[in-house]
């Protein structure tokens, strides 16, 4: 086997310390993530972490572009590969409350990052927004299709119903931790075909 280059090495180690970040995110939020905490999970010297990442704040929006793109891969790519209309939609938000069960990495990153940045002007919550305006946007144009598949009414308001599918996943994580995930998970599933029944054609 040839061995690797030292780009090559460089990129999975970049990997490996964000792997760790990532995780340690999950349970202690952005802001509870430290350089040297960190360094110390991945057995790496502060300099070593900071060879990868100029600053903490550069780590921070790392973290977040990863925690995006694991997002994306679990929720988004296997609904494309369904048939445009409800069945992609569903698709899309089975795969959501998926996500939100969490039983390895200890929580949401973003709902945590939310809340820890939505009063806090700067980079991350800019990158915060331009995720969440993507996703809103990757709901709207889901629905969208469904209408011109008619399967939904063409007069419903699409950014309304979007809000109103993006609230599920929200309420079923937040049940998930208190009243345990299949229960939770069959509410959200009830409410989102309600909201389908009341928005497909007669």
């Amino acid at each position: 086997m040839p061995a690797l280059s030292a780009t090559s090495k460089g990129a999975a180690t970049r990997d490996a310390i964000l792997d760790h970040a990532y995780a340690i995110a999950c349970s202690a939020g952005l802001e509870g993530l430290s350089i040297g905490a960190l360094a110390h999970a991945v057995g790496m010297s502060k300099s070593g972490v900071f060879a990868h990442f100029g600053s903490r704040e550069d780590l921070q929006l790392a973290v977040l572009e990863t925690a995006a793109q694991r997002f994306v891969s679990h929720v988004f790519q296997p609904a494309v590969r369904r048939p445009r209309g409800l069945a992609r939609l569903r698709a899309v938000i089975e795969q959501w409350f998926d996500w939100v069960r969490h039983e390895d990495d200890g929580g949401c990153l973003f709902l945590a990052a939310v809340s820890e940045y939505d009063d806090r002007p700067g980079p991350q919550r800019d990158l915060l927004l331009r995720q969440d305006r993507q996703w809103r946007q990757a709901l709207a144009k889901a629905v969208s299709l469904a209408i011109e598949e008619g399967e939904l009414r063409p007069d419903i308001d699409v950014e309304q119903l979007v809000f109103e599918i993006y609230a599920l996943p929200l309420l079923v994580h937040h049940d998930a931790g208190l009243y345990g995930y299949e229960a939770a998970r069959s509410r959200g599933i009830r409410a989102f075909e309600r909201l389908i029944e009341a928005a497909a054609l007669p």
